[in-house]
């Protein structure tokens, strides 16, 4: 994709259920001590870029890492956006991740992930994928030339980058994991 507006994704930072190995979705959970100092890790590697505006999930763990991020930048403040939230993971909800295989044996493996594909009421990623392109035509439509800091979380992010650049969700899956508190810059001249 072309587009003068530069993106900067964060994933949240660690929370007790990831931690835990629980599969999150739209479920909340709060930041660990860890996932504090990541986000403030987070906002001083930021410190060097013009960020224009901030968009968050409206999930807590990512609202807690923005305002962290905020606080500890400039006179910004964080904008809800209900595209950023998490892939709705439906029947594996709460679940642990043990338990995956139990609800559906369509899997993508990655080098250290296991994505599940379907499961009962779950959003699949070809329609997380369509959230992630209507995301970013929104944000480029209202912010040409503008540089957007998004906190969002693993999946939806990776889909994000997929939008962006124009892959399908598969080529967007296998690309490395995106770890709590990683900045990944969509945009920008290397």
């Amino acid at each position: 994709m072309i587009s003068s507006t530069k993106f900067i994704l964060v994933r949240h930072a660690e929370t007790q259920g990831n931690l835990n190995g629980i599969l999150l979705g739209h479920q909340d959970s709060s930041l660990t001590a860890l996932g504090q100092k990541q986000a403030l890790q987070t906002a001083q590697e930021l410190k060097k870029e013009k960020i224009d505006v901030v968009f968050s999930s409206p999930l807590g763990r990512a609202l807690e890492t923005a305002q962290i991020i905020v606080k500890n930048l400039s006179n910004l403040k964080v904008n809800v956006e209900p595209l950023l939230i998490e892939r709705d993971f439906g029947v594996l909800t709460g679940k642990h991740k043990s338990e995956i295989h139990l609800h559906t044996k369509e899997l993508f493996k990655t080098d250290r992930v296991t994505y599940f594909l379907k499961a009962k009421d779950a959003e699949e990623f070809p329609r997380l994928l369509e959230r992630a392109k209507n995301l970013i035509f929104k944000l480029t439509s209202e912010y040409s030339g503008k540089t957007v800091l998004l906190v969002t979380h693993g999946d939806i992010g990776k889909m994000i980058r997929t939008a962006f650049y124009g892959w399908d969700w598969k080529k967007g899956l296998a690309t490395p994991h995106f770890e709590h508190g990683e900045i990944i810059k969509l945009g920008f001249k290397e």
